[in-house]
């Protein structure tokens, strides 16, 4: 019965999931950043193009390593519904549920406990919010962190370093999960293939990030400015010379309600023997260590790597209680699931909502009639929202690049001169309605172009002549 149950909340959170997303991208309320250039850049390698998105100035992998994607271009030859990443995203999100169900099964000698933490991982507010967030590599890691948790906690050694591997295509920064993972699996079941895992994954990330991006970019990480204090220096500095203000900054903003998220749905019961769930810290000191606002978020995807583990971890410290104890706690984990659930996850009859408009609504109407006209070979430059409609050509761009720099090339944050080919762009699609920096760069050059279809809504101009 209980395998029945489990198999269910997979299936119809998988679908909830699916369908919502996919709901959301056909209202426009999908972007460039970050559903777009992932839809470009797996478009351009499946029609055996180099996968430079327009949409960032950069090549695909050199924003990130995510070399999972190219086992993606296949659906590209099948499917041409940009709709495809979502249903992707989605299957593989509910799947790390599985290896989930398996070990809580065998460790709690219970098929009905088992259930309760596959709803504690499909529930957990991380989990939904990062199906619903355009698109993101990461999602990957759900299935490959479970699977090789699982692998690590069972001696399952070829499940572990099959899972290993690809969670190592993800993205550079998986290291975060794998060194600590590889240090107890060293420390606690095999210490050779601990150690490999170590180096490997630090090896790798030294690869990925010294290497491969650097040759790709020309320059090496690009994301130092989310260290806090001016830099390493200044963090080592502060740590010496005033510890209350290292102290008062990881206390700032939301970053303890933000810590409160993550764990009140396993009601923090990793606690009690918390060795397997501390394989999560480094990436969560990371995420309230830096100055980027969303990583201390829980609706923003970089929280999502660490759920199975913290799940995981907190069916190994419950397996190691009384069965008096173990019932107990895993009926608050019920509860403290369910209550997660209902304040911060955006799930049906739940508190938390997310806003689209709505495929049909007028403004969603107008805009996919506005698109239509837009041949498919044309160089486009488009306000924002409708990019990710158009992302699969060779060259799109999101206004007002490349008329002026934003958000644009290997320093994102450059912004104000021309790009050298802004004179290639042969349609514009911008709202009737604009913004005064976006009406001032536009009335600069729009005496280059034309009314070639409008609506109430939307304006698709023409370069004339």
């Amino acid at each position: 019965m209980w395998q029945v149950v489990s198999a269910s909340l997979i299936g119809l959170g998988g679908l909830y999931i699916a369908a919502l997303s996919v709901e959301v991208h056909r209202s426009m309320a999908t972007s460039a950043y970050d559903f777009g250039l992932y839809d470009q850049g797996i478009w351009l390698l499946s029609r055996f193009h180099n996968p430079f998105v327009t949409l960032m100035g950069r090549n695909l992998f050199g924003d990130h390593t995510s070399f999972i994607l190219i086992f993606l271009v296949p659906l590209y030859w099948v499917f041409n519904g940009t709709a495809t990443l979502f249903v992707v995203q989605s299957l593989v999100i509910v799947a790390g549920a599985v290896p989930v169900f398996l070990y809580s099964r065998k460790r709690l000698e219970s098929e009905a406990m088992a259930t309760v933490f596959v709803a504690a991982y499909l529930m957990h507010p991380a989990t939904v919010w990062i199906a619903l967030e355009n698109f993101h590599p990461d999602a990957f890691l759900g299935l490959f962190i479970s699977t090789a948790m699982y692998g690590a906690l069972e001696k399952k050694w070829r499940m572990y370093f099959i899972s290993v591997a690809l969670a190592l295509t993800v993205k550079e920064d998986v290291a975060l999960i794998l060194v600590p993972l590889g240090l107890w699996v060293a420390l606690r079941q095999h210490r050779r293939f601990g150690l490999l895992t170590v180096l490997v994954s630090f090896w790798y990330a030294l690869i990925a990030v010294f290497g491969i991006q650097r040759g790709i970019n020309g320059v090496t990480f690009r994301n130092t400015w989310r260290i806090p204090f001016g830099g390493v220096s200044g963090v080592v500095r502060t740590v010496f010379t005033d510890p209350l203000a290292m102290l008062s900054y990881l206390w700032s903003d939301s970053r303890p309600y933000y810590l409160l998220q993550l764990f009140v749905p396993v009601a923090m019961a990793f606690v009690f023997f918390p060795e397997v769930a501390a394989i999560a810290g480094l990436v969560i000191f990371t995420n309230i260590f830096s100055s980027f606002w969303y990583q201390y978020h829980i609706e923003y995807h970089y929280s999502f790597v660490v759920v199975p583990v913290l799940v995981m971890g907190t069916v190994f410290a419950i397996a190691k209680l009384q069965i008096k104890w173990r019932r107990i706690l895993v009926a608050l984990c019920a509860v403290c699931t369910l209550f997660s659930a209902y304040v911060w996850s955006p799930l049906p009859g739940a508190r938390t909502r997310i806003s689209y408009n709505g495929a049909n609504h007028p403004m969603v109407v107008a805009a996919r009639e506005a698109l239509s006209k837009i041949p498919a070979d044309a160089v486009v430059s488009a306000y924002h929202p409708l990019t990710a409609q158009l992302a699969r050509r060779q060259r799109i761009y999101v206004f007002p690049v490349p008329f002026r720099r934003a958000l644009y090339g290997v320093d994102v944050f450059a912004e104000g001169d021309v790009l050298p080919f802004a004179n290639e762009i042969t349609f514009v699609v911008l709202p009737t309605s604009m913004d005064e920096e976006m009406t001032k760069t536009w009335s600069e050059v729009s005496n280059q172009f034309t009314v070639s279809y409008a609506n109430s809504w939307w304006v698709v101009y023409q370069r004339s002549g």
